[in-house]
């Protein structure tokens, strides 16, 4: 065995970073409570895409190695592909958020679609570095540097969450004739007496306090806010059918302070585990807004002092 190794040590290094890169794909693939990708066929294609990704991230070392520029042709038409696969998940998501009694939004598809693509960017980056140490210096130098990506992409594969960025409060669900209130901020118009009485029996609101101008904005984006009452929809479930306006979860800033307050009718009401689940939900790449980093508030910044 160690003898074919040897001999074969272009061929042992491309296996090893294919395995390395299917490894990576696999700890960045996940079937969580939103059921995408689905199981198993979603899942299938997931991979097979990862295979492929690792295939060429690991070929492209020798290839480069015996001068084949060419090779750098298919990894310009390997992004084409996933930049392709970016698009159909896209497009069968939104397709699949209009049946959704609470929808995940645009930003929140987006976001979800970004992901897939960067990851088989992730997989040809870890299976490539794996190759390159394998066949450069020998395979021991290789795995170390596989079992390094992986620390690498098991790093990246998620950001950061609503928690990093705004303290996450119970609040009273208040109606007020046809008023109805989250603590002191205003929701929404309930006009028919059956509704209200419903909201005032099944009622769940949470008020988001943002720690800093950044988070501040972030918040205020509606992408962001369609992500948190979908993850709290999704999980909690939600009292509602179509055709029921006044019974749609919502989410409303308070214009003065920036809060944000969430109201929602869920199918188990559990206070606790609503805040667990707004503190779980992920910041959205599109929604990120940092205002502080402009130049103009800056300088403003430095004559205040």
């Amino acid at each position: 065995m160690l003898a074919f190794l040897k001999d074969n040590h272009h061929l042992a290094g491309v296996i090893l970073g294919i395995i390395f890169g299917v490894i990576a794909r696999l700890l960045m693939l996940k079937t969580d409570y939103r059921q995408y990708p689905t199981y198993p066929h979603g899942r299938i294609i997931h991979i097979s895409l990862g295979v492929i990704a690792a295939a060429l991230g690991a070929v492209a070392v020798p290839a480069l190695m015996g001068k084949d520029y060419t090779a750098i042709t298919f990894l310009t038409l390997a992004a084409q592909q996933f930049r392709d696969v970016r698009k159909m998940e896209r497009e069968t998501l939104t397709k699949i958020d209009s049946l959704e009694l609470v929808s995940r939004g645009a930003t929140y598809i987006e976001g979800i679609a970004m992901v897939f693509e960067g990851r088989n960017y992730l997989v040809i980056m870890s299976a490539l570095l794996t190759s390159l140490f394998a066949i450069v210096i020998n395979l021991w130098f290789g795995i170390g540097a596989g079992l390094l990506s992986l620390l690498i992409v098991n790093k990246l594969k998620s950001g950061h969450r609503i928690a990093h960025i705004a303290y996450v409060e119970s609040a009273k669900v208040v109606v007020d004739g046809p008023d109805l209130f989250v603590s002191d901020i205003y929701i929404m118009n309930v006009g028919l007496k059956a509704n209200q009485e419903i909201i005032a029996k099944r009622g769940m609101g949470y008020i988001l306090t943002p720690t800093n101008p950044n988070s501040k904005v972030t918040l205020g984006n509606i992408g962001q806010r369609q992500a948190i009452l979908y993850d709290l929809a999704t999980i909690l479930g939600v009292y509602r059918d179509e055709g029921e306006p006044a019974l749609i979860p919502m989410a409303k800033l308070d214009m003065n302070d920036g809060r944000l307050a969430i109201f929602m009718l869920p199918q188990e009401r559990d206070e606790d585990k609503g805040r667990d689940i707004i503190r779980a939900v992920q910041i959205l790449e599109s929604a990120v807004r940092m205002p502080t980093e402009a130049k103009v508030n800056k300088e403003e910044a430095g004559d205040v002092g």
